[in-house]
């Protein structure tokens, strides 16, 4: 189950598990194997998050922070990747509004997130892509 909790910080709970907040790595290994079973709906799925989230996010000065982009209707065009990897579309759109309004808000020039679904996108080897995704 996803929370934000009393600073901000987004994490997800599992039962019988501790809390772990979602870092840009997770979601790009969600990627690969999505990517594995469905190359093209997982084309359109990134595109649909560089155009419709990444791009169009803005900084919030509120907490908890709103949702800006997302709606349930685009997660659903893309249900045929929630056999592959272990988030759902849902999930995933979710996780990646909440890391683009903190990127936005914190850094509200930065581009990070961009290039790593752009390098994605254009099928960067795998040691670019992972070696940006978990940055320091």
């Amino acid at each position: 189950m996803l929370f934000v909790n009393q600073v901000g910080l987004l994490y997800n709970r599992e039962l019988g598990k501790r809390q772990r907040t979602p870092k840009h790595i997770h979601l790009i290994v969600d990627l690969f194997a999505k990517r594995a079973g469905n190359p093209q709906l997982c084309h359109a799925f990134v595109s649909h998050i560089i155009n419709n989230i990444i791009q169009k996010v803005t900084p919030v000065s509120q907490f908890p922070p709103v949702l800006q982009v997302f709606t349930l209707s685009h997660s659903q065009a893309f249900n045929g990747l929630n056999q592959y990897g272990d988030y759902s579309t849902e999930f995933f759109l979710v996780i990646v509004a909440l890391i683009m309004i903190q990127e936005r808000t914190n850094y509200p020039s930065g581009t990070m997130t961009l290039r790593l679904f752009q390098q994605f996108q254009n099928n960067a080897d795998i040691f670019t892509i992972i070696s940006m995704a978990t940055f320091r």
